[in-house]
């Protein structure tokens, strides 16, 4: 395992938290390290500058884990509890303990692992009733997100092409590795080519108030089945990235449902979003956006590559799943 910096492992220690707890488990991700206790998750944001998220200073993380907050109150409003700090006296690191403070940490109730869509899906137990629900709490979401003349401004080509380009420079490095190049010239040419012929319908779409704030992360271990549904962990740390088509947002979930071949749960789930918010126009978009998705995943997964904290062994796993996400992106080219 690579090291982990001090703060890291003493936050390993059960008796650095103010709740009782037998034993502590950590979990990363690019841009966080994230603490489990029995009851109650803790999570530190990584200072890192990613180019698409900048966590380089205390006052960064500290404002992005209060976004967080704010924002999954939307849709798990329950599960999110608040910001606390980390501090350290003398040599004694702790949660919300005494001291200087050192770190910021979003601290929530731990959700029921059971009760989380991809751990579903693995065991074949989801049913196209509970993706019809899931579809009816993204449309009274989307209903209700915010909209207004600077949000709609994201759903302009310009953005849009931003947005696809940078996945392509960012991704560059990893030809050969997680992505061929055949394939990366294939979405790159098809990307570009559908943005241009479709041009005027992307304006009708930014017209008719399609443009929303959303989750920005919509993918099947971000739903838990518990208390409801509970929609989770969204995109605090760029607004570009969360402010989009709905068409988007549904592409999301449905290209993650394809990744657990599941096409059947995913059209199940497309068909009665449509149904609900009479939004039949989306489909032109279904495609388009179910590549760039699953590109973005691909994405995502292939920069933990570059993670020094992650180790060799879980490594192998990341590009496994990096390799898969670029592959389906380039299924959904007609």
């Amino acid at each position: 395992m690579p090291s982990l910096p001090e703060m890291v492992k003493a936050l390993l220690d059960s008796k650095a938290y103010p709740d009782i707890t037998h034993r502590v488990e950590l979990k990363q991700t690019q841009m966080s390290f994230v603490f489990l206790t029995d009851d109650l998750v803790y999570k530190v944001k990584k200072p890192v500058d990613l180019g698409y998220l900048d966590y380089t200073t205390l006052d960064k993380r500290q404002f992005y884990c209060q976004q967080e907050v704010e924002l999954n109150r939307r849709l798990c409003p329950d599960a999110y509890l608040g910001v606390v700090a980390v501090t350290k006296d003398k040599n004694s690191v702790a949660i919300d303990g005494q001291g200087e403070v050192i770190e910021y940490a979003v601290k929530m109730c731990r959700l029921p692992q059971e009760a989380m869509m991809n751990v579903l899906l693995a065991q074949n137990r989801v049913s196209p009733p509970m993706v019809t629900s899931v579809a009816q709490r993204l449309v009274e979401f989307h209903r209700r997100a915010e909209t207004n003349s600077d949000i709609s401004t994201f759903g302009d080509l310009g953005i849009i092409t931003r947005n696809t380009e940078e996945n392509f420079t960012q991704t560059e490095k990893y030809i050969g590795n997680t992505i061929s190049q055949e394939q990366y010239k294939h979405i790159k040419g098809y990307t570009a080519d559908f943005i241009i012929r479709k041009a005027n319908f992307i304006h009708q779409r930014v017209a008719e108030g399609r443009i929303r704030d959303c989750h920005g992360d919509l993918h099947a271990a971000h739903i838990c089945f518990t208390n409801g549904i509970c929609i989770y962990d969204c995109i605090e740390f760029n607004d570009r990235f969360r402010y989009c088509d709905v068409a988007s947002e549904v592409a999301f979930l449905a290209m993650d449902l394809d990744n657990y071949g599941r096409a059947d749960l995913s059209q199940s789930f497309v068909n009665a979003y449509v149904d609900k918010s009479r939004d039949k126009e989306l489909l032109k978009l279904l495609n388009f956006y179910k590549c760039y998705r699953a590109y973005v995943r691909g994405k995502v997964e292939s920069f933990q590559l570059d993670d020094p904290h992650i180790s060799d062994e879980d490594k192998v796993k990341v590009k496994t799943r990096a390799q898969k996400y670029f592959e389906l992106a380039d299924s959904y080219i007609q």
